[in-house]
């Protein structure tokens, strides 16, 4: 129940439009239950003998002499004086009008419902798939590697359109169906409150079918949501991967994959369908064996000439038989609604989660003067093991340092905590003797450009890719900044130009040109910090000279973290420091790293073993900042 409100809570913003979806439903209502009070005068109009008198006035015999009675008889009263004509011609024309009025008016308010409550729907989903995507960007680095990105896909698509359908469903019936059961149990009270009596005592058997089924659907929604979401992850990482699948001759594999899942969510869809198509006929029969009961037991005394005279008994079953149709729509409520929680549950499970990196920071900086400094920095991911142990560095500003190491020594680990995708479990980083974590993120982030191995490209066009993150920037100066990157010419040389797609994440461009795309980006935000981690590492040796160009043009005068597998590449940086298993083992410049005896000079020995002889050797001729 308290997830079902929380789901409710976000329904605040529109209840205006509830409130006049719901008035519209009472007057739906009420001109459906005077369609039911219509029947016995047209009946008694048409199959009235010659004989009788054109009055459709009664009195209650001494039987149903009651209260109820009394009220029954006086609404017929008002009700017929509308009615009646001199014949009975007249009277069959007063109520054909009658009839077309009440079905126009009916009719009406039932689709001033329906939008009502269709603009309250939409806006919710909206709201909930807005509100599910903004806090996943508020969520750290950390969340999304221990989460497939098919299943967070899952969760803003398929399980909010479940959520959507859920609501779109049972909310317009819990307001509709409510009411009409009131009317229509208001009636037949009116007419005979013994035989409704006997009517609510059967009641109870059908509410136990409905919430016995409402249970099994929730477990079977829940179990039919986690298959999809299996079914979307494989979906995504094998378009993502299409290149690796056919260049291993895996299609077969993928496809056979791929049905497995489909084969899953098809046995859990049919066990859902075979529970929900259950549900109908079962409240179906319940309520017909009801109704045939009455309708035994009333005709019964009927024919005896007690309890209720012919056209109100007609009038009796018409009603209660039209209350079973909300009866069984209202069931049909519960079921979606189980529906919907589970999938509510795995959506709130995204928006309970807490981000580990919180923008606390109150102060603003626009500039960068003195130094970085690491100060007994620990982290460790989730598992304990610690990634990076007690490091202590400092960059002094416009300085240039390389971090070097064999692989999956927290290299990039440590790159990362400077624009906090993480924290530090320990220790802190300062920025000009601030804890980075006083500063606002926004303004930490903009001091700092940031090009990766993997080069992150959006399916837009070059010039928008470049500008990214920045609003009014000119032609002119997107074309600058491309020219520093070593990418204005291969750009003009694309169909479009600037105004190139180039797919997602830049598919229809090469390694290197995608690179000087993104150092472009970079040039153009201007920043005073600038992280490389591997920007050459994957690239051939053309490529690799054109970006090292470029980045030897976008440090100057900068600071600028590096980190390289290639040591060519960091030679002539002002700081080389050297990690082993999360340790800083060595700090110093090439030379100086050369002469001593550690790993620095083991790792140049095997890149350079065939350059190198003993001592101090000719390198090979690369690049240098």
């Amino acid at each position: 129940m308290r997830l079902y409100l929380r789901v409710l809570g976000y329904l605040r913003p529109y209840w205006r439009h509830i409130v006049v979806s719901i008035l519209c439903t009472v007057l739906f209502a009420l001109f459906s239950a005077a369609m039911v009070w219509l029947v016995a005068p047209t009946v008694k109009t048409i199959f009235m003998t010659p004989d009788e008198p054109q009055t459709l006035k009664e009195a209650p015999s001494q039987v149903e002499a009651d209260h109820l009675t009394g009220v029954k008889v006086q609404i017929k009263e008002k009700a017929y004086s509308l009615i009646m004509g001199r014949t009975k011609l007249a009277t069959l024309k007063r109520l054909c009008l009658l009839i077309l009025i009440v079905v126009f008016l009916k009719n009406l308010f039932f689709y001033l419902q329906a939008y009502f409550i269709a603009f309250v729907q939409q806006g919710f989903i909206r709201d909930i798939r807005n509100k599910l995507y903004e806090h996943l960007h508020r969520l750290s680095l950390a969340y999304f590697h221990q989460q497939r990105t098919g299943q967070l896909i899952s969760r803003v698509t398929n399980d909010t359109q479940v959520l959507n359908n859920t609501v779109s469903i049972s909310f317009s019936s819990m307001i509709q169906n409510p009411f009409l059961i009131l009317i229509y149990l208001a009636t037949v009270i009116i007419i005979n409150w013994r035989l409704t009596l006997l009517v609510l005592l059967v009641a109870p058997l059908v509410l136990l079918v409905i919430a016995k089924v409402g249970r099994k659907l929730r477990k079977y929604s829940a179990r039919s949501q986690a298959r999809m979401a299996d079914v979307t992850s494989i979906l995504q990482e094998t378009i993502s991967g299409i290149r690796v699948v056919k260049a291993f001759s895996m299609e077969r594999f993928e496809i056979g994959k791929f049905m497995r899942e489909t084969q899953r969510y098809f046995r859990t869809r049919l066990k859902m369908a075979r529970v929900r198509r259950l549900a109908n006929p079962l409240n179906e029969l319940l309520g017909t064996g009801m109704g045939v009961i009455i309708l035994w037991f009333g005709g019964s005394q009927v024919l005896r000439g007690m309890v209720m005279s012919p056209d109100d008994f007609i009038l009796f079953v018409l009603a209660l038989f039209m209350m079973m149709q909300p009866v069984k729509n209202l069931s049909g409520v519960n079921n979606r609604i189980q529906e919907g929680l589970a999938a509510a549950e795995r959506v709130f499970r995204v928006l309970d989660t807490q981000p580990k990196i919180r923008d606390d920071g109150k102060e603003e900086i626009d500039d960068f003067t003195d130094s970085i400094r690491y100060v007994n920095v620990w982290y460790g991911y989730d598992d304990g093991e610690a990634i990076v142990q007690d490091i202590n560095l400092e960059v002094k500003a416009g300085e240039v340092v390389a971090i070097v190491g064999p692989s999956g020594v927290g290299k990039s680990t440590l790159l990362d905590l400077l624009p906090r995708f993480y924290d530090p479990q320990q220790g802190r980083i300062e920025l000009d003797g601030r804890d980075i974590r006083e500063i606002k993120l926004s303004s930490l982030r903009r001091l700092m450009g940031i090009v990766t191995q993997e080069t992150i490209l959006f399916n837009d066009t070059v010039f928008n890719n470049i500008a990214y993150g920045l609003k009014g920037v000119a032609q002119g100066e997107v074309e600058r900044a491309a020219e520093v990157a070593n990418a204005h010419n291969f750009i003009l040389s694309l169909p479009q130009g600037y105004q190139t797609y180039i797919g997602d994440r830049g598919v229809k461009l090469s390694g290197g040109e995608r690179q000087r795309i993104a150092i472009a980006r970079a040039i153009l935000k201007n920043p005073q910090i600038l992280i490389f981690d591997e920007a050459t590492s994957s690239l051939d040796a053309e490529a690799e000279r054109l970006v090292q160009e470029a980045i030897n043009r976008l440090i100057k005068g900068r600071t600028a973290l590096i980190v390289a597998h290639r040591l060519s590449t960091v030679r002539d940086a002002d700081t080389i420091v050297v990690l082993e298993r999360g340790r800083i083992v060595q700090r110093g410049d090439h030379c100086q790293l050369l002469r001593e005896d550690g790993p620095y000079r083991r790792l140049y020995q095997l890149q350079f073993a065939d350059n190198e002889v003993k001592g101090f050797r000719e390198e090979p001729e690369r690049p240098a900042f």
